[in-house]
């Protein structure tokens, strides 16, 4: 039996005009609030966890408090690892603001072109209505919450339809993610949560300056008459014994990979030796391969050739391999070359020679260069950073730079967080919108500052319950 044709059970008109006076309620009994929609970039294929995901959009609406004498009770729960604050809340929100104001907005960013990038976002098919792990910034509290459930058919159909939304919220638990919303009441709300890494930095980048050790007698030029091949490693270069007996030559050898071959591509001299009349044999070792073939002429002139090249600093601020360049006068001689190498810190690690050459009457003057400018720019808050030689990266929390008159070069303190990895100390840091150039002097790794992190005290109460260093800390059976 059909329903009685002669009454609506609720028309269009009538639907609209509910909606309308539930949008005027809300409008002068509720509080302005701020939604935090998420957009997850990755989640785990298996039980489909979120593991990577931002807050970077915000709009703000009306909502109505539901728990008006205070949070939801028992929502301060005693956890053997201390008190955990759920502080429940629950908000009406309007269904026709959302669906207008919000939801076309989700679905023109969750796949599609924004500021010149393709981006696509996992919504998770939850944009007509809001959805689990969205945020909402509570301004009267001071706090985010994020939203655990969404009741939407409640009130149960009047009319034929529905109006509200009921958010159910928990006070939001911070875990990594990025929240930039550009709104500085909202972000400032999580800048000291997380992992924080402390970076002190510096603005001055040292030139590292070596000195050249000559000697007669040596190596002058190695040649390399055939590279081998099937090296997985380096092989060991041996120069036989000067004639005097004085120093023998040192070498390492480089290799390449050349059409998936692994072959030697130059030999680096780490002294040229002193006493040789004779160029000396040279022999290939070790590293897997075979092949390699190379001579040498010495120099057998009573000019000097170079023996070493000692470096007298470091310097630090290296983001890429610096050039060596070796100025002084060899009249018909033969100009010597030489290669740097750095380490993980941006330092001069080594200098070695490609060819000690002779002709030298005095010590010529060794120039490295290549040291990028920096100290320089500000650090924005939420732009990533990347160490220029480690590769790693952080997202910036904070960055104070304070002068200081009375200091040539004051430390800069910086805090980030997100980290890929370790920071190297001397390395530069560049920022990745700012392009903001700094050195590391120093990394904290036990920086981070939290008040319910008590794992160290909980592994060390277990041990005095339990020795796990037995195979079977529970007993014998």
């Amino acid at each position: 039996m059909s329903l009685n044709p002669f009454f609506l059970q609720g028309s269009p008109n009538e639907q609209f005009l509910v909606q309308d006076l539930i949008n005027e309620q809300l409008k002068i009994y509720g509080i302005e609030i701020y939604y935090l929609p998420r957009k997850i970039f990755k989640t785990d294929n298996i039980i489909r966890e979120i593991q990577s995901s931002k807050f970077d959009d915000v709009f703000m609406m009306e909502a109505y408090i539901n728990n008006y004498d205070g949070y939801a009770p028992d929502s301060d729960i005693m956890t053997k690892f201390g008190l955990r604050l759920k502080n429940e809340i629950s908000l009406t929100i309007s269904r026709e603001k959302y669906e207008e104001f919000i939801a076309p907005f989700l679905e023109g960013i969750s796949s599609g072109i924004r500021e010149g990038k393709i981006t696509e976002y996992d919504f998770a098919d939850l944009i007509t209505r809001p959805k689990e792990g969205d945020l909402i910034y509570f301004p009267l509290g001071e706090r985010l919450f994020e939203i655990k459930r969404v009741e939407s058919e409640k009130p149960f159909y009047q009319l034929g339809t529905n109006y509200v939304y009921e958010l159910s919220c928990e006070l939001y638990e911070y875990e990594n993610e990025l929240i930039d919303t550009a709104i500085e009441e909202v972000d400032n709300t999580v800048e000291d949560e997380g992992y924080i890494t402390s970076l002190t930095l510096t603005g001055v980048a040292v030139t590292a300056t070596a000195t050249p050790i000559l000697a007669t007698g040596g190596v002058s030029e190695v040649f390399l008459n055939n590279d081998g091949f099937g090296y997985t490693s380096a092989p060991i270069v041996t120069f036989s014994a000067p004639q005097s007996g004085v120093n023998t030559a040192t070498a390492v050898a480089i290799t390449t990979s050349v059409g998936n071959v692994q072959s030697i591509e130059r030999i680096e001299l780490i002294n040229a030796g002193i006493g040789y009349t004779v160029a000396p044999t040279i022999t290939f070792s070790g590293g897997g391969g075979s092949g390699a073939a190379a001579t040498c002429s010495v120099n057998t002139s009573e000019e000097f050739n170079i023996f070493r090249i000692q470096i007298d600093n470091k310097g630090k601020g290296y983001s890429t391999t610096p050039d060596v360049i070796i100025d002084g006068s060899v009249g018909s001689g033969v100009t010597a070359t030489a290669v740097a190498n750095i380490s993980s810190s941006g330092e001069v690690d080594s200098i070695n020679l490609t060819r000690p050459g002779f002709g030298y009457t005095e010590a010529p003057t060794i120039n490295i260069t290549g040291l990028s400018t920096v100290g320089f720019g500000t650090f924005i808050y939420n732009e990533t950073i990347t160490g220029q030689t480690t590769g790693v990266t952080a997202v910036v929390r904070d960055f104070r730079r304070d002068f200081d008159i009375s200091t040539i070069d004051p430390p800069i303190n910086l805090r980030v967080a997100l980290n890929t990895g370790k920071f190297g100390s001397g390395e530069v840091i560049v920022g990745s919108i700012s392009s903001a150039r700094y050195v590391v002097a120093s990394y904290d790794t036990e920086s981070y500052d939290n008040p319910y992190d008590v794992n160290e005290e909980i592994e060390t109460e277990a041990d005095n319950i339990i020795d796990f260093t037995e195979s079977n800390p529970f007993g014998s059976y």
